[in-house]
């Protein structure tokens, strides 16, 4: 396909031999559109993003994407043995070809001005070097290295060395500097600090193809997005038309989405009144033709004429209400699904001595922190770039044993930054058996009031799941550890929009002392209480 050509889905089905994880999605994204994807952890976003990649087979329906297409996957999707170096000279590499080819394709030209095949192959390839920004690509590597933070890293430092927000840091570089026809990204924010977002916002806004973006970064959708598509279960959907498009701002998704919902929940309370009304008009029985009181000795024909009139009506009221009963039984208004609720208590109040004390504070390299103290039930926000030390400042915490001069009281429990588990062959209720030493079933009942894991997830393999069914998973742990501390690194990563509210406002209500950890704008903007920036 050409450069000009949109992104383009047709009922695209996905089912995993299972219950169907895409059911019919469709969408359009023209060149020069920015459309976010959004919905519920396990939607099928991820899904949706790696068939247009070919990573997966649909079951069924329709893709068409342009040839040149860039995917960033949620793992970054780089070669662990390739370096630095190897990744932003395979990125530059095409951008290279083609300025080459418009200066080969000039020359020929000059010597040919009348070739009409050789005309057209130099405009498109003009063309192409021009929205490529081809003959500047080397110095945007290097303004893109350094807007990402990749400036301090080794050319030959091979990315299997790498973490993984470095590794999806210069994954997502790799691609910004190549402009694709069409870019696909999923959670492409998750390892960004402020001026990373900006860059990224930015250089979204530049690109001339169509791109579409799996995000929970509220202030990136409200910002670089021209339109969202909701892959949440809906009946009228968000348009009021069935659909999960729209056009317009983030913001103004939300408020439509929210109106959509309140007039699905009307429509199913109201259809449900109309069913056991007409179930019970359905009903005739002889007692329910009281026609007036019993015949006298002259009237006993008018009595039984008017009777059997009465009967006649009733009966057709009955079969009229039976008629629409079936209608409404052949397509009823489906019930909407039960909001999203954290139920849960983050953290438990604990003692006077379950504060955080830190004294002279010096990780090699990572960090040196001189002085810090968090009063029981106080809680922290550190903020700062990538490379301040806010990650190392949390598993210091978390292991305060290890580290002289860092003082934790009580049960600490920390919510890693990057979701992984021992052994993915587990399923999450016997995470839980293990972690609360109880049979599985009993694991189970403890697991499920929490509102994180669904109750069809309960029983599958950890390695099965998603990355935000993974992260809810191990935030479950977490409360179920009923710590005393709670340490929060990036928390709202990789969850849905819907649950990061939740979980702010549990955050919030929360007894325990809190210290999170988050590049979150839209989480930082709503933070009222105490603030710790370090310094890169």
């Amino acid at each position: 396909m050409s450069p000009s050509s949109p992104v383009l889905v047709r009922d695209l089905t996905v089912s995993f031999d299972g219950p169907p994880v895409l059911d019919g999605a469709s969408l359009t994204v023209p060149p020069g559109h920015r459309i976010g994807l959004v919905g519920e952890n396990g939607s099928g976003k991820s899904t949706l993003l790696a068939c247009l990649a070919g990573r997966i087979t649909p079951d069924a329906g329709t893709l068409a994407v342009p040839d040149d297409l860039g995917y960033l996957p949620q793992d970054s999707g780089l070669d662990p043995a390739s370096t630095v170096a190897d990744v932003l000279r395979d990125a530059l590499a095409p951008l290279h070809r083609l300025a080459d080819a418009v200066e080969r394709l000039a020359a020929t030209l000059a010597e040919h001005p009348d070739d009409p095949v050789t005309s057209a192959a130099y405009d498109d390839a003009l063309a192409r070097a021009v929205a490529r920004d081809a003959w500047d690509a080397e110095r945007r590597a290097e303004v893109a290295a350094h807007a990402l933070g990749l400036e301090h890293i080794a050319a030959d430092r091979p990315v299997a060395a790498m973490s993984g927000g470095e590794r999806t840091r210069l994954a997502l570089a790799a691609l910004l500097v190549r402009r694709p026809d069409a870019l696909l990204l999923d959670e492409p924010t998750n390892h960004l600090d402020d001026a990373a977002l900006a860059f990224l916002e930015a250089e979204l806004v530049a690109m001339p193809g169509a791109v579409l973006v799996a995000s929970h970064d509220r202030v990136l959708l409200e910002r670089a997005c021209t339109g969202v598509v909701d892959l949440d279960p809906r009946h009228r959907g968000t348009d009021g038309l069935g659909g999960g498009t729209w056009t317009g701002s983030f913001a103004e998704h939300l408020a439509a989405k929210a109106a959509a919902r309140r007039r699905w929940e009307e429509e199913w309370l109201e259809e449900r009144e109309l069913v056991a009304e007409l179930r019970d008009r359905s009903v005739t029985r002889e007692g329910s033709v009281a026609y007036g009181r019993g015949p006298t000795d002259n009237d006993k024909f008018i009595h039984a004429f008017k009777g059997s009139r009465v009967q006649t009506a009733a009966r057709r009221r009955a079969k009229d209400a039976e008629r629409r009963l079936e209608r409404i039984v052949a397509d009823p208004v489906p019930r909407p699904p039960a909001r999203l609720r954290l139920d849960v208590d983050l953290g438990r109040e604990g003692s006077a001595s379950s504060g955080v004390r830190v004294r002279d504070l010096d990780v090699p390299g990572r960090l040196r922190l001189a002085r810090l103290d968090v009063a029981a039930g106080e809680h922290l926000l550190v903020t700062g770039p990538n490379g301040c030390g806010k990650s190392t400042l949390l598993r210091a915490l978390a292991a305060p044993s290890e580290h002289p001069g860092v003082d934790v009281g009580g049960r600490v429990a920390r919510l890693a930054q990057d979701t992984t588990f021992e052994d993915p062959r587990h399923s999450p209720q016997r995470l839980v058996a293990a972690q609360q030493g109880l049979p599985e079933e009993e694991a189970r009942a403890l697991l499920l009031p929490l509102g994180l894991v669904h109750p069809r997830d309960v029983a599958r393999l950890v390695g099965d799941l998603s990355l935000g069914q993974q992260r809810r998973l191990a935030l479950a742990l977490v409360v179920l550890a009923r710590p005393d501390v709670l340490l929060l690194d990036e928390p709202t990563n990789h969850l849905s929009l819907a649950l990061v509210d939740e979980l702010e406002d549990a955050v919030d209500a929360s007894p325990a002392t809190v210290v999170l950890a988050s590049h979150d704008r839209w989480l930082r903007r709503r933070w009222t209480a105490r603030e710790l920036a370090l310094d890169p």
